[in-house]
């Protein structure tokens, strides 16, 4: 305690904040990138005119309370105050639109990642670039706006995505790291800048319009890891803690999103690496040796922090049918009058799940909170599937619940391992799905038949991957590439444990799979259905 006091107190301390789907959270590390102090603040997005949104003032709010739970914290555990920081790094949700004027306010309610109003703006561009641009990037909210003839377009003077704003509320700079970069409009990885080609194809595409800007003037500039992404500004200082106490002059490392905080926490920037990421959405990164044969629909190309191709297979949904779930066992256990702790209700359900049968016993959940792009669906309805001669069980029910939060996971990579034959040495778990010890790790083996590794740190998440990113932006005297820093610096040759799949797992997977996949049109059904 007393050297993380002195750390704190001499500046020396490195901030990371992520802007997660319900939780913002704070990590604060030393020089040894173990967490010293936390903080978090829950929040939720909100469906405002069909659109999901945060609102300017829960960002700021959000932001502000976030950074107060991280002071708490400091306060309570060592007696003392965070005056200085070394560096600070930012992270959020990637993709989405943020729309700016010229007076700095923001032209329309923020539209996130999960919204996927997109569809015939996204199959241009797809088309136009023969390159998938996904309904949820930046570059698809934009072509959409202007083929919905939105009054704001004209208006817009700065485009970026949710961490991008954060980095210019603290810094006054319009850059953003290249990974979060690659989900607004594609780049390219010889250049690390965004694809000339394809900017100079969506300027001619709407150059009748007229509009008075052109499509690089109004994007933040594209930025890799390490590179200097400006520092805390004093008004900077004072919208993070309206205290008083921070002072200006921390370094920033380039704003990244939650997928490149994923890779860099669990050390998977390298190629022949991977990671999945498994919380609200989830998420499966497998950095290429080579590009693929094809666009896949099902598949998007962005980068590493550091500019390296990567194959992503984003799913919209993963764990918040789960969390329904469990919030109506703790209720069951309320009506008794047994209280039961939260927590302790996912680890028993988790582990219990472990007694199912490996196809689930025929039970089929859809968890379709929102739209699922990969399976085709622009909305979502939770759903819950069995027959009368299926094998209704407290265990095959949460199985069939954890094997849904990874089900269109497999549907995606079952293309990047079978189609293309793409090599992968290391694939690390991280997020919500693994905090229960070997059974998320298990479960997921079996969907993608691959080993599974799981840090001890798969629990820290994005805040502390972007915390190394703001590391590597002051504390590599040695100028290493940012693979070989994290490999000797940071993990040290820690590659987790493993866990190998169990071929009976692999095989009821499989099953339970094909089942999925032939009752999707009942899902399609119930989106049809209003109600």
């Amino acid at each position: 305690m007393a050297d993380a006091k002195n750390i704190i107190e001499s500046g020396k301390a490195v901030l990371g904040i992520e802007l997660g789907s319900t939780r913002i959270k704070a990590v604060l590390v030393g020089p040894d990138f173990k967490p010293v102090a936390q903080g978090s603040h829950e929040w939720e997005n909100q469906l405002e005119d069909g659109l999901w949104t945060y609102s300017i003032e829960a960002i700021h709010s959000g932001l502000q309370a976030c950074y107060a739970d991280l002071r708490a914290n400091v306060k309570k555990e060592y007696g003392c105050e965070i005056t200085r920081l070394a560096s600070i790094g930012i992270s959020a949700m990637m993709h989405g639109y943020m729309a700016f004027g010229a007076d700095g306010k923001i032209l329309v309610p923020f539209r996130t990642w999960r919204n996927t109003n997109t569809g015939v703006a996204a199959a241009e561009l797809s088309g136009m670039f023969n390159f998938n641009i996904p309904l949820r990037w930046s570059i698809s909210h934009l072509y959409q706006a202007i083929l919905n003839g939105e009054k704001h377009v004209p208006q817009i003077d700065f485009l970026t995505t949710l961490a991008g704003y954060v980095h210019w509320l603290l810094t006054g700079e319009r850059v953003l790291g290249i990974g979060d970069a690659s989900g607004m409009i594609p780049v390219d990885p010889q250049t690390k800048d965004y694809n000339a080609q394809m900017v100079d194809k969506f300027d001619a595409l709407i150059a009748s319009r007229n509009f008075p800007w052109k499509l690089r003037d109004i994007l933040p500039k594209c930025i890799s890891a390490g590179a200097d992404a400006g520092s805390l500004t004093p008004e900077g200082a004072r919208f993070l803690d309206p205290s008083g106490t921070l002072q200006p002059g921390a370094a920033l490392c380039p704003p990244e999103g939650d997928a490149g905080t994923g890779m860099v926490a669990t050390n998977a920037v390298r190629p022949r690496t991977g990671n999945v990421s498994a919380g609200t959405s989830s998420f499966s990164m497998i950095v290429l040796e080579k590009d693929l044969s094809k666009p896949y629909e099902m598949i998007d190309i962005v980068t590493t922090p550091d500019g390296a191709p990567v194959a992503m297979v984003h799913c919209n949904n993963c764990t918040s049918d789960i969390n329904a779930w469990v919030n109506l066992f703790q209720e069951y256990q309320a009506l008794l009058g047994v209280p039961v702790d939260r927590g302790e209700i996912f680890v028993r359900l988790f582990n219990l799940a472990l007694e199912g049968d490996p196809d689930c016993g025929g039970l089929i959940s859809y968890n379709y909170i929102s739209g699922e792009p990969v399976t085709g669906l622009a909305e979502g309805r939770p759903l819950f599937l069995r027959r009368s001669t299926d094998k209704f069980t407290l265990a095959n029910m949460m199985r069939a619940h954890i094997y849904a939060s990874i089900g269109v996971l497999k549907l995606g990579n079952d293309i990047l391992f079978g189609e293309e034959q793409v090599k992968v040495d290391r694939i690390t778990g991280h997020g919500g799905l693994f905090k229960t010890k070997g059974v998320g790790q298990r479960f997921l083996a079996a969907a993608l038949n691959s080993p599974i590794s799981v840090m001890e740190t798969a629990g820290e998440g994005g805040a502390w991957g972007i915390a190394l990113l703001a590391a590597y932006r002051v504390a590599n005297p040695q100028g290493l590439s940012l693979d070989a820093w994290l490999d000797q610096v940071v993990f040290a040759g820690n590659a987790g444990e493993q866990v190998q799949p169990d071929a009976a797992d692999v095989a009821g997977f499989n099953a339970w799979i094909a089942q999925y996949r032939d009752c999707l049109p009942v899902e399609e059904a119930a989106v049809r259905c209003k109600k």
